[in-house]
């Protein structure tokens, strides 16, 4: 179903209208944008399997009154 659709000429036709409808200052503040995202998405996932932060880990101590 999918066999041919990435092929190099269909990505350069979806350039190419992508480039019409948001003009080319808009472009590369798109790709910024999805490039922060997935940098925050991998980090919050990396972040996840780090283990919690103890009060000996930051500084803190265990006597609060």
């Amino acid at each position: 179903m999918f066999e041919g659709l990435f092929q190099p000429t269909h990505l350069l036709v979806l350039f190419g209208i992508a480039l019409l409808v948001f003009g080319g200052k808009k472009i590369p503040e798109l790709g910024k944008g999805i490039g922060e995202g997935i940098r925050g998405f991998k980090s919050a996932i990396q972040g996840e399997e780090k283990p919690p932060a103890t009060d000996a880990d930051i500084g803190g101590s265990s006597n609060i009154v």
